[in-house]
């Protein structure tokens, strides 16, 4: 999941971002509300923490700003001030949320874990795809009970995966979700996580669960009608090598069917000599 962070704090902002990231989540940070509403008005977001006190706009303003432009993202509202008006100001702009500094980190996680379940989606602690299982709690994932080594980036791309089974998702899709603002569009870097995954999930199974759909993307689940098979990717195991394999074969194909070339008139002489 991608997360917007807007804290003025460099120092908060830096602790919570890294513990985000530790945890699966791709985060941008904003340290002021026109930066806030920027990041937002570009990137497709699962949820934004805002603190109040930044730099103007405030983040009463930022909210409401957010929910009048249509966005509707939960929003986790993180602040110093306890009043009671300041927390029913902060929910009735458009908050879903609200959270008090000081605050422990472990709460700040469970808050997040339940505004995405309530997000208009549900968003179980379990996730099957055939035999592949996945803990999104503990962030671990199995296949045929049998345990698969994850980074945390290879393990937040396969969760994004899963919980888009069945469906094509595409190259800018996963970028929005699964990497934050440093991402680079022009480099093959999802190709390369894609292929881990690959050979981490698929190739100790004869069934694959990692598809590729040239010109559109990735699906994970059975295999998806019209032939968009993992051995189409030329980043999968064997996938390049079997396109090149078959032209080659298609080459030699041709060549023996080709008629002969006609003897060159100069290459012997008369009664079968040969010149040199």
């Amino acid at each position: 999941m991608r997360i917007l962070l807007v804290e003025d704090d460099p120092r908060i902002a830096s602790f919570v971002a890294k513990g985000l990231r530790e945890q699966a989540y791709a985060v941008d940070v904003a340290s002021n509300g026109e930066d806030a509403l920027y990041q937002a008005s570009i990137n497709a977001y699962d949820l934004a923490i805002l603190d109040v006190m930044i730099p103007a706009p405030d983040g009463f303003e930022v909210c409401r700003r957010l929910r009048h432009s249509g966005l509707r993202f939960p929003i986790l509202m993180l602040t110093a001030r306890d009043a009671t008006e300041d927390r029913v100001r902060g929910l009735d702009t458009g908050a879903d949320d609200y959270l008090t500094k000081p605050f422990e980190f472990r709460e700040l996680l469970a808050r997040l874990r339940a505004l995405l379940r309530r997000s208009g989606e549900l968003r179980p602690s379990r996730v099957q795809v055939e035999d592949l299982a996945l803990d999104t709690a503990a962030q671990t994932a199995a296949r045929a009970g049998k345990q698969i080594p994850l980074t945390t980036k290879e393990y937040a791309l396969l969760e994004y995966l899963a919980r888009n089974a069945g469906r094509v998702v595409g190259r800018e899709e996963i970028s929005e979700h699964v990497w934050d603002e440093s991402f680079d569009p022009f480099t093959n870097t999802i190709e390369v996580y894609v292929n881990r995954l690959r050979r981490k999930i698929d190739e100790s199974s004869a069934r694959p669960l990692i598809h590729t759909r040239r010109g559109a993307g990735y699906m994970l689940g059975s295999a998806p009608p019209g032939g968009a098979a993992g051995a189409s990717d030329p980043l999968a195991p064997g996938g390049g090598a079997g396109v090149h394999a078959q032209t080659r074969n298609e080459r030699e194909k041709t060549k023996l069917a080709s008629p002969a070339p006609a003897a060159n008139p100069r290459a012997a002489g008369p009664a079968g000599k040969k010149h040199v």
